[in-house]
């Protein structure tokens, strides 16, 4: 996996080579140590045994300059050829960006490349990789053989996923660069994808709030007509019963405001009957009040019946006086 750090603005890669035992892998890796500028490479770390030279892998950073501003540093791994090594292969191909897939050109060792690339797609399947999408070539190595297998029979049975292959003769030095660069530059063609993809859900970001803005605006008018509606029943309640409310305050003050007068008048009345006995009489007064309006009204009927019967007087005597002038005239 491709490491990323801001801080010191470098890019980390990491590309694997990996082949059967005794292929070239390890030569490729001195070659490019020899070849590359002091101030761009590492120190190059090897473990060697006499049965093969790398038990298990040779490491060795490699730093290709600024790219897009940030520093780009490339760590170059082999795998041990044995296959009694496949947890150290394991291993050495966590966390990798790029394969070099190194295939022997001599005859006899056909069974062992088509093994070795077999047993590469098994082990990156375990970190959940495939091989067709990983970033990888493959080298034709030891092209200076006399019986070297044609390339169109190597092509045919091993390069099934179609990648870039190229021939080279380890030893000198022959095509060892242009298979690096070539993958370098896919891997870091990979890096370019990944970070256009994560620029796009940025760049469409502002695009949702447009669309979104119009849909809320729908119902604002409608909010707007029923307002008014709905507030003027509640106005009309409020001031029903307000009214309610300041007619019994009304009446209280009112009556308050009489009260008020009739202590009023009262106390002069009181003060000038002197003392005591006019705060006395004051009940009393209030208690023949109602008894004069009876006298008045019972006084009122009285003239009345007399004002009735004077009439009905009249009116007989008016009836007699009538009879006695009939009765001389028929005389």
């Amino acid at each position: 996996m491709v490491q990323i750090n801001f801080a010191l603005k470098e890019v980390n890669c990491k590309i694997v080579y990996y082949g059967p035992g005794m292929s070239g892998k390890t030569t490729n890796l001195e070659i490019v140590h020899q070849k590359a500028p002091e101030e761009n490479k590492g120190d190059l770390t090897s473990i060697s045994t006499d049965g093969d030279r790398t038990l298990f892998f040779d490491f060795m950073p490699l730093d290709l300059g600024n790219i897009a501003g940030m520093r780009t540093k490339f760590q170059l791994y082999t795998v041990p050829g044995q296959v009694y090594y496949n947890s150290t292969r394991k291993l050495v191909l966590q966390g990798v960006d790029g394969v070099i897939f190194v295939a022997d050109s001599d005859p006899e060792k056909m069974e062992e490349n088509l093994e070795s690339y077999a047993n590469l797609e098994e082990n990156l399947k375990e970190y959940g990789k495939d091989l067709a999408d990983l970033p990888h070539v493959i080298q034709w190595n030891k092209r200076d053989l006399p019986n070297a297998l044609p390339v169109e029979e190597l092509e045919k049975k091993i390069n099934k996923y179609g990648v870039p292959t190229f021939e080279a003769v380890a030893v000198t030095g022959e095509g060892v660069f242009p298979t690096l660069k070539v993958l370098a530059s896919m891997v870091l063609e990979t890096i370019n994808k990944i970070d256009k993809n994560a620029a796009k859900p940025r760049a469409q970001a502002p695009s949702r709030p447009q669309a979104a803005a119009p849909q809320p605006a729908a119902p604002q008018p409608r909010q707007q007509q029923v307002q008014p509606k709905a507030a003027a029943p509640a106005r009309g309640r409020a001031a029903a019963q307000g009214g309610k409310k300041k007619a019994p305050a009304r009446a209280a003050a009112a009556r308050q405001a009489g009260g008020r007068t009739a202590q009023a008048g009262r106390r002069p009345a009181a003060q000038a009957a002197g003392g005591g006995r006019g705060r006395a009489r004051a009940p009393q007064q209030a208690q023949r009040g109602p008894a004069r309006v009876q006298e008045a009204a019972a006084a009122g009927k009285s003239s009345s019946g007399l004002f009735v019967a004077l009439l009905l007087f009249l009116v007989l005597a008016a009836a007699g006086a009538g009879y006695v002038l009939f009765f001389m005239n028929n005389k």
